[in-house]
């Protein structure tokens, strides 16, 4: 399954347990969840990727690669 371009899987290992994983790049994230339902399991997982990839974005934010040193102390 793909959300927001990162691949990610949600496969039951139990009854009512969802194994899931995704990476973004180097970085692999697993985690479990517990309901019957795939799609439930499946929208848990895209909220942790929409939290991961959030803070990524805030983390290249606050430290810009090409920004210059200031003079200010």
């Amino acid at each position: 399954m793909n959300r927001r371009g990162v691949e990610y899987t949600a496969v039951q290992v139990g009854p009512s347990l969802w194994k899931w994983q995704f990476r973004i790049g180097d970085t692999v994230t697993t985690g479990t969840t517990g309901t019957n339902l795939r799609g439930m399991a499946a929208k848990r997982a895209e909220k942790q990727i929409d939290r991961e990839l959030k803070r990524l974005r805030e983390l290249n934010f606050e430290r810009p690669e090409n920004a210059e040193p200031s003079d200010a102390p």
